[in-house]
């Protein structure tokens, strides 16, 4: 394994739900920790991808936010430490359902622990720990990303900051809930489930995934992006007369089945459906009363999946800690997928804010 794509292997990992297994946490470092330590950013992945969120060299596999980070980029990896770290329940590299029980020497499947995003967090904390980084520069990441970045300063609030929520919320809207559902049925509705245990067979459930991914791709985007972009413009294949937008969503959902797991998909919706910032406190601002960091939000006015006023109220929650709260909204048509993909708007305001971040006198203030 390179010095940049590691893993620590934690022989009882405990799960919120109280089940415990050994557990594989693969995550990826870029640029260098200084003397100092206080220079290391963490970044949380969204749904489906991994802890390779840059390059590590010219011919290395593209990373997820390779134009958001790395050398001289708006996340400068020759100024920060950026640590990425793939998620329990994850199919990439963190043991998740597609992993092989020690007990049964089969995989997990659906007996896999029940998955939450504290759980993320924890894996997150232990990595941290490893690395002997004691307070984070700033914790930033998107949609179930930014969940758990909220989650990380109700957790861990002295370890922190500042952290950079974008385009997420306190919780998922009904209507996110309701097409979750849907998706996790196409899921579980495909001849090939087998209950989970679809790996003895070796057949897997790529109809229903594909469905799924479909349907969740779908949400991702927006009426005013679709439209701009597609229309009701047919394919180039005349004989099935599509429209562009069908070609296009038949592509995505074919080219997703050859690379994720579809357990891992519904145990990863399944924890973002779950999250409530304010679970175990009589409030959202309970939940976070502790932390003492920089808040800085970002939001898309397309995005229909966590909306502009997730976000705002998100504002009103951590400007009753009495801390310093900002809230940018980029103008994008491209909804909730703008924070992967608009990185000439998102980036600069990023960069702009951890170089703030990195002024002596506030640092001092926040060692």
């Amino acid at each position: 394994m390179s010095k940049y794509k590691r893993e620590i292997n934690i022989e009882k990992f405990e799960f919120k739900s109280g089940e415990k297994i050994p557990l594989s946490i693969a995550f990826e470092t870029y640029g260098e920790l200084n003397r100092s330590k206080n220079n290391a950013v963490l970044v949380c992945h969204p749904l489906t991808h991994s802890s390779h969120v840059a390059d590590h060299g010219e011919d290395d596999e593209k990373g997820w936010w390779r134009n958001m980070v790395g050398p001289s980029r708006y996340i400068d990896t020759k100024d920060h430490f950026v640590v990425c770290v793939n998620v329990p329940g994850s199919c990439y590299g963190t043991t998740g359902p597609s992993s092989i029980d020690p007990k049964t020497e089969e995989p997990y499947g659906t007996d896999f622990p029940e998955l939450f995003i504290t759980d993320m967090v924890k894996a997150q904390k232990l990595v941290i720990d490893h690395l002997d980084i004691n307070k984070l520069k700033s914790v930033i990441g998107g949609s179930i990303g930014g969940q758990q970045v909220l989650e990380w300063s109700k957790r861990y609030p002295s370890r922190l900051k500042s952290i950079i929520p974008i385009a997420t919320g306190a919780r998922v809207s009904p209507m996110m809930l309701g097409f979750g559902y849907i998706s996790q049925n196409a899921i579980r509705s495909d001849p090939n489930w087998s209950g989970g245990k679809y790996y003895r067979q070796n057949r897997v459930p790529e109809y229903g995934l594909k469905i799924a991914r479909q349907i969740g791709h779908l949400t991702y985007l927006s009426r005013e992006g679709i439209e701009k972009k597609f229309g009701r413009e047919r394919s180039e294949q005349e004989k099935k007369r599509e429209f562009e937008i069908e070609s296009y969503l038949e592509y995505q959902g074919e080219k997703f089945v050859e690379r994720f797991d579809p357990n891992s998909y519904i145990y990863l919706t399944e924890a973002m459906h779950q999250f409530d910032l304010s679970e175990g406190y009589s409030s959202d601002f309970r939940a976070v009363k502790d932390y003492e960091g920089l808040v800085y939000l970002i939001s898309i006015h397309s995005d229909w999946h966590f909306t502009v006023e997730e976000s705002e109220y998100l504002a009103e929650v951590y400007e009753k800690t009495n801390n310093l709260v900002m809230h940018d909204v980029i103008e994008s048509s491209y909804g909730h997928d703008a924070f992967l993909v608009e990185t000439e708007k998102l980036g600069p305001k990023l960069r702009l804010f951890l170089k703030y971040m990195s002024e002596e006198n506030f640092d001092s203030n926040l060692n």
